[in-house]
């Protein structure tokens, strides 16, 4: 269920990112995107990304390092340019869906506590 949780979250705030670089939405103070979906799996490309640019907002991502939808080596060219207006977090191991091995010592619950102490922390800067 938790799964299902974030990932409809992470389809909905890249939603609203490129919705926000339309359009500011009103009340809107920052984005989190929990697995930016960057490309298409075994499809590199960072068109996806091409209105983050444009978007006047602090920005945070929560990336896996095993996620297939986002290549770090990719992702990270993208974000450097956004500058101060934009945080990655790193989570080792983790899928596109925040799952890791069980040889990573950690299972899905302290991922999603890893997620939501990150995002408690910058929301609250």
């Amino acid at each position: 269920m938790k799964t299902k949780i974030v990932a409809a979250v992470a389809a909905l705030l890249a939603s609203a990112g490129a919705a926000q670089a339309a359009a500011p939405l009103p009340g809107v103070r920052g984005l989190a995107f929990v697995g930016f979906p960057l490309h298409p799996a075994g499809r590199p490309a960072t068109s996806r990304a091409d209105h983050l640019a444009a978007v006047d907002l602090p920005m945070l991502f929560l990336q896996g390092t095993r996620d297939e939808l986002a290549d770090l080596g990719l992702l990270r060219p993208v974000l450097l340019p956004l500058g101060e207006r934009c945080t990655l977090h790193i989570v080792d191991d983790a899928d596109h869906a925040f799952h890791v091995r069980k040889r990573s010592g950690r299972d899905d619950a302290a991922v999603l506590d890893e997620l939501a102490d990150t995002m408690a922390a910058w929301f609250s800067r």
